[in-house]
């Protein structure tokens, strides 16, 4: 071919060219995208559904997205511990100044940052700290799984509507903790399945800011980075993860200790104010005969049925040889859970931060057919829209 014919074929080709570039473009920014797009519909559907229950319950959504804990912690970015507004009491209808010790700072702390922002309201961004963490917490579900064992892009998409369509995912959009802490603790586990000990325990010590749940996650980063170091694998960088892991939670409940003036000062703020405390699941064995045998409403029934559900994960967890510190995690969850005496009715929320026992299930389902998979996944999704908005307008108590 001359150089003159080869020019030319070179110029026909170009736009064929051009549009296989376009293309490949076009697929990577799906690809980049689809986390976030999936989560975002699903927590929409969430809240269209919410809107259409406040209706029939004539409640405000933005007064049913911040209520119970969410008055607490919109308290604590606005004024601080030491200026919550009076009006806020424990259980009990009490208030000393170490009840506000009770809420975790992480969270508050953020959108104190945000609101500092022009012209940005308090509420505003407390909805606004949600809402990226829940994005976050997305791209890093898809990432977990594609990397655990048998994983694949399909399989941590197929997670992260599992998450988000949880059945007390509401809360992901309330002015709550748990999608700012479901964000660091799933990065975190990243961390530990890909041996990057540094971002585990950054994570992690992170996490321990925003809820007490950080103890499951810091025996599970604790307990991988140890074995790596006793393996003498990845240097040095496990032993700084494991030191690093436990600084945020050890150090607010050392805080609460010195300004309670007792080393079990937070425990004692939990059981003083809402006679919350482990009791190795007495509470909740007597719960679950009580309402399996005499239901007294759909919240209370469908939550021990999910804890029964969350037992079973952990078993098929264990048979699918998930990686151990994510059955580690989970379990650690689902322990604290069911071992607390407090609020029933909170039980199903708390199960959210236990997502690495849906990993099996979106393992499965990632196998499936596209059209089952789809119709198990929009049907998850309806389901928790209707419970999370019957949980926080139709149900008069906390949640």
């Amino acid at each position: 071919m001359s150089t003159l014919e080869a020019v030319h074929a070179h110029t026909e080709d170009a736009p064929g060219a051009r549009g296989r570039l376009a293309r490949f473009a076009r697929h990577r920014v799906t690809i980049a995208l689809a986390p976030a797009v999936l989560y975002l519909v699903v927590r929409e559907l969430g809240l269209l559904v919410l809107q259409l229950m406040a209706a029939r319950w004539d409640k405000d959504v933005t007064a049913a997205l911040t209520s119970w804990d969410g008055h607490w912690f919109l308290g604590i970015a606005e004024g601080g511990y030491a200026d919550v507004p009076d009006g806020l009491v424990d259980a009990f209808g009490r208030r000393s100044p170490e009840t506000p010790l009770a809420f975790f700072p992480g969270y508050p702390t953020l959108v104190r940052w945000v609101d500092g922002l022009p012209g940005v309201p308090t509420i505003g961004a407390a909805f606004a700290v949600s809402l990226v963490s829940g994005v976050f917490c997305a791209y890093g579900l898809a990432r977990l799984g594609s990397r655990v064992l048998g994983g694949s892009r399909r399989a941590g998409l197929v997670l992260v509507v599992l998450f988000a369509a949880s059945p007390m995912a509401v809360v992901l959009s309330m002015t709550y903790s748990e999608a700012t802490f479901c964000a660091l603790a799933v990065w975190s586990l990243v961390g530990v399945v890909e041996r990057r000990w540094v971002l585990a325990g950054v994570c992690c010590a992170a996490a321990g800011l925003v809820r007490p749940t950080a103890a499951a996650l810091i025996v599970a980063v604790c307990a991988a980075a140890a074995l790596a170091a006793w393996q003498r694998r990845d240097g040095w960088r496990p032993w700084a993860g494991a030191l690093i892991a436990p600084l945020g939670l050890a150090g607010y409940l050392a805080y609460v200790a010195v300004r309670t003036g007792r080393w079990d000062g937070w425990f004692a703020v939990q059981q003083g104010g809402w006679d919350s405390r482990f009791d190795g699941g007495a509470a909740t064995w007597k719960f679950a005969l009580l309402i399996l045998g005499e239901p007294r409403s759909v919240l209370e029934l469908t939550t021990v049925w999910l804890l029964v559900v969350a037992l079973a994960l952990v078993v098929l967890s264990v048979r699918r040889e998930l990686e151990w510190p994510l059955i580690v995690y989970g379990t650690g969850v689902l322990a604290m859970d069911l071992g607390s005496n407090g609020l029933m009715n909170s039980k199903a929320r708390l199960l959210l931060p236990a997502f690495t026992l849906l990993v099996p299930v979106a393992l499965a389902l990632a196998r499936r057919r596209t059209s089952t998979v789809a119709a198990v996944l929009v049907g998850l999704s309806v389901f928790s829209a209707w419970f999370g908005a019957y949980a926080i307008t139709a149900w008069q108590f906390a949640i």
